[in-house]
């Protein structure tokens, strides 16, 4: 687009410069009275005028086609963006949301461990067993349990 541009104003100016040089050489090398050089210069330089309005006008036409291209262009790269922006803010929810549940799983089974650890002791204290830190560690109980299944997933809602 910039060389067109460019290509453009070249000829332009190579056009006018070639149209003066022109007419002033005619003007030199013409044998006329000074009222009808007069009448030459006049009508050439309407017609330069004229020519001239054209050129600007094409430039100017050139120039608003170019604006509003860019300016479709612009708003169309920036819907993109805001789109692709609102699916990533969407996936980032989704996987904090995953990420809370994943750690209350956690929580809530090592809750459930330390819950087993305390009623064991108790119970062992009742039954009159010595506590944890006097005992050797091979006869500490030891609770195993099963992980606790992970929340089953559901699909987000497109809305």
């Amino acid at each position: 687009m910039a060389d067109n541009d460019s290509d453009f104003g070249v000829f332009l100016a190579g056009f006018i410069v070639g149209g003066l040089v022109g007419a002033a050489v005619s003007l030199l090398m013409t044998p006329k009275t000074g009222a009808e050089t007069r009448t030459f210069i006049k009508e050439k330089s309407i017609e330069l005028k004229d020519e001239a309005m054209k050129s600007t006008e094409d430039a100017r036409h050139k120039a608003e086609t170019a604006l509003a291209d860019a300016r479709v262009k612009a708003e169309a790269a920036a819907a993109e963006y805001r789109v692709k922006a609102e699916e990533l803010a969407q996936q980032a929810k989704v996987q904090a949301e995953d990420l809370m549940k994943r750690g209350q799983v956690i929580l809530d089974e090592q809750k459930g461990k330390v819950e087993k650890v305390v009623e064991t002791t108790k119970s062992l204290r009742k039954a009159g067993a010595k506590p944890a830190e006097q005992m050797p560690v091979t006869e500490i109980p030891i609770v195993e349990d099963k992980p606790a299944e992970p929340p089953v997933e559901e699909p987000p809602v497109e809305s």
